[in-house]
């Protein structure tokens, strides 16, 4: 998918097909220094930690945050975030033919028709949330699990769901190995939501849909903030942050464009 720089990041797409930009040189050497990183012996192995990858990684989300203010906000990306970032190992988190790149900024595949976000989207999103230690937070989309982890490392309780069967089972063996004992993970249909599982302190939809589903904004707590893609299928979308400011009240705000897959519905 190539390399792919934010700047002037509500212009074009995030997440999406090969972007290439001549007006930001220092994105593209860290990008770079990713890549040859990536390509050194033994990158690929589960034993391996990969830890100088992670910092380069984190050294790169860190870069676009203080450039695109417009996504951000003035502050850039959280250090918290940015913490949980650097922990997670998400090349156990990648299919093994495409672990060599798992830490290059660009979505990668995890089967199943299926992408897990770049690492800047990842960060970008779970930012947005604004979540705290004692919080509950809705996942809708758990994919293989990594925004997950990271959000696990940030908040009391992590609900998420996955409507892929083969990936939530995955998902849920994965974490569980990890030590992650602060995740749930449900198959089946995220437009409901979990309500058993909340109120919510935040929701993060990791996929795409014309329109916010009822269900999760209803799940959400007073203050809280739900952050989802929203927008067509096989499109560029908004990413858009609802925060929830009374019990029948909500305010909305857009943060750039992206390109998720599209939330898959259960076939009634």
């Amino acid at each position: 998918m190539g390399l792919l720089c934010v700047e002037n990041a509500p212009s074009r797409p995030i997440d999406a097909s090969p972007i290439y930009s001549q007006t930001c040189p220092m994105r593209i050497r860290l990008l770079l220094t990713l890549a040859l990183l990536a390509a050194t012996p033994g990158a690929s192995a589960d034993t391996s930690d990969r830890s100088a990858e992670r910092m380069a990684m984190v050294e790169t989300i860190r870069a676009y945050g203080r450039t695109d203010q417009d996504m951000v906000g003035p502050d850039g990306i959280s250090e918290t975030v940015l913490d949980a970032m650097a922990a997670t190992k998400r090349h156990l988190f990648v299919p093994e033919p495409v672990r060599a790149r798992a830490y290059a900024d660009r979505p990668l595949p995890i089967g199943h028709g299926q992408t897990i976000s770049q690492p800047f989207i990842v960060a970008l999103m779970t930012h947005l949330a604004r979540v705290d230690a004692n919080d509950t937070v809705l996942e809708i989309g758990t994919g293989s699990g990594y925004q997950a982890a990271i959000l696990a490392r940030l908040v009391k309780q992590v609900c998420t769901i996955e409507i892929v069967a083969p990936l939530g089972e995955e998902a849920t063996v994965l974490l569980k190995r990890l030590g992650y004992s602060n995740v749930r993970v449900r198959v089946g249909d995220g437009y409901k939501g979990w309500p058993d599982c909340g109120p919510f302190d935040a929701v993060v939809v990791t996929a795409a849909l014309g329109h916010v589903p009822p269900p999760l904004i209803e799940q959400l707590k007073v203050g809280g903030r739900l952050v989802m893609p929203v927008g067509p299928r096989g499109a560029t979308q908004k990413l858009t942050v609802i925060e929830k400011t009374s019990a029948n009240k909500t305010t909305t705000q857009h943060h750039g464009l992206v390109r998720f897959v599209p939330f898959t519905r259960k076939r009634e």
